[in-house]
């Protein structure tokens, strides 16, 4: 995707150039006398830990579990406030420029590979001030993904036992399941669980999908009597109604800062193409699909996460059959957080790829630390589609369109801005235009969604231990 320089040598495995406005305040080393492949943060090895295991085969799959998370559950909510045909244009628009700032991304992680985030390759760009404040958004934001995971983990214990305990009980629970699966230390050995959740995600889905359209009216609508069913092909909603929505269908595909650290862990990270592009095209059909089938039988009766919205039953057969992927959905975010923590406190010692015991107690700490402040998160902000939409508005509208931009204008923005081609002058248009996206969906998203919070608790509508699984409308 960005990939204008003439002199690209982003695979080569040879001298690299210093870049010349590379910072000190990168973690790792960048030497101009190393091969790209001497900078990998991982480094394959027959003795301890070999991370560098992942196959591009295999990136499909975890790309897939990654990417058809919890946030595939709102996006039906979604297209209740905004209507069938903005959200439709929506999943597919966001897909595709979310699509396109992934490969950004990761290009300019194969051109520096000291970096194992994005955190790392914004210190690049801005020295240690900048690494430091994108590593705290980098933190609050898989904090808020595992908490969004672990609340939806949550809601099916209490689908599942008819609310028989409070839900801060379930939600504890499900903390120390999500932090045993994120516990495995490598991607590639997540690899068969992530295969497991994608089934059980997908079956719970469809199952929901065939209650819905078996079904005379919407298990949330009025039992008798007229009712309006408020499917609309146009919707006209609050500003802060629609932007929420609009930032939940966004986060629900904006995954490149989870893919970055995926992919140094691959064999060949320059293969990522070959997973990237088939899993965007794949989660874009899944997402309109299923989502337009449940908002066309439902209306605005669909429930958050839409796994209740078929009613009593289906809801349990939705929520049973989904919950090992809630609950591997949640553990892939943790993980992602851990791992960060774990690569910074490790990266200059020998107990990096090492089977010692300072290597195992810093790395099960950094997913039990991580594990309970998405407990705190969950508990705190105890609403399914806001702490969507709080997470793609304020954590990934920066991190997964202002700072792909910005990266493609630091590497090229000044050879097309001077002399650069009618493409490469057109290439940077559009990159400023993604930025000015994500710099209107940050700020209004932050105050739709703290509108839409504020609105919720003013009506009484805030949510007890009984159940917070409530419907849009």
């Amino acid at each position: 995707m960005a990939s204008e320089k003439s002199n690209d040598s982003k695979h080569a495995v040879g001298p690299v150039e210093a870049e010349p406005s590379i910072s000190n305040g990168v973690i790792g080393s960048h030497d101009a006398n190393l091969s790209l492949e001497d900078q990998e943060v991982f480094k394959a090895t027959s003795e301890g830990v070999d991370f560098r295991t992942v196959t591009w085969q295999r990136l499909i799959i975890i790309l897939l579990k990654v990417q058809i998370a919890t946030g595939v559950l709102g996006i039906p909510g979604a297209m209740g406030t905004l209507g069938a045909v903005p959200g439709a244009l929506l999943v597919i628009g966001w897909q595709a420029m979310n699509t396109y700032t992934a490969c950004v991304l990761i290009d300019f992680r194969n051109r520096h590979p000291h970096c194992h985030t994005i955190v790392d390759m914004c210190g690049v760009m801005w020295g240690a001030v900048g690494r430091e404040l994108v590593g705290l958004l980098f933190v609050i934001a898989f904090i808020l993904c595992a908490g969004s995971g672990l609340l939806a983990t949550s809601i099916a214990f209490n689908a599942l036992s008819e609310h028989g305990a409070c839900s801060v009980w379930f939600s504890f629970v499900a903390m120390i399941l999500i932090v045993m699966y994120s516990s495995i230390r490598t991607w590639n050995r997540m690899t068969w669980p992530m295969t497991l959740g994608f089934f059980c995600v997908m079956g719970g889905i469809l199952s929901v999908v065939v209650g819905v359209t078996l079904q005379d009216r919407p298990a949330a609508a009025p039992a008798t009597g007229p009712y309006e069913l408020g499917f609309y092909v146009v919707a006209h909603p609050s500003f802060a109604a629609g932007i929420t929505a609009c930032a939940t269908i966004f986060v629900s595909s904006a995954a490149g800062p989870v893919y970055i650290p995926i992919i140094a862990e691959m064999k060949r990270p320059q293969d990522y193409k070959k997973a990237v592009i088939p899993v965007s095209v794949i989660v874009a059909s899944v997402y309109l699909s299923l989502s337009m089938v449940v908002y066309y039988y439902c209306g605005e009766w669909i429930a958050t996460p839409s796994l209740g919205s078929a009613g009593p039953l289906i809801k349990k057969i939705a929520y049973g059959i989904a919950l090992p992927s809630l609950v591997i959905s949640a553990g892939i975010f943790n993980h992602t957080a851990a791992k960060y923590l774990f690569v910074r406190v490790l990266r200059k010692s020998s107990h990096l790829q090492a089977n010692t015991w300072q290597h195992w107690t810093v790395w099960l700490l950094c997913n039990l630390f991580f594990g309970v402040l998405a407990f705190l998160f969950a508990e705190g902000i105890p609403v399914f589609n806001y702490m969507l939409a709080l997470t793609g508005s304020f954590c990934f509208s920066p991190m997964s369109l202002m700072f792909p931009a910005c990266m493609w204008m630091y590497e090229y923005g000044n050879s097309a801005l001077h002399g650069g081609s009618v493409r490469q002058k057109s290439m940077l248009a559009f990159n400023c235009v993604i930025f000015g996206i994500g710099a209107l969906l940050l700020v209004g998203g932050v105050y739709g969604t703290a509108e839409s919070i504020k609105q919720s608790y003013s009506a009484g509508t805030a949510f007890s231990c009984a159940d917070n699984s409530n419907t849009v409308a």
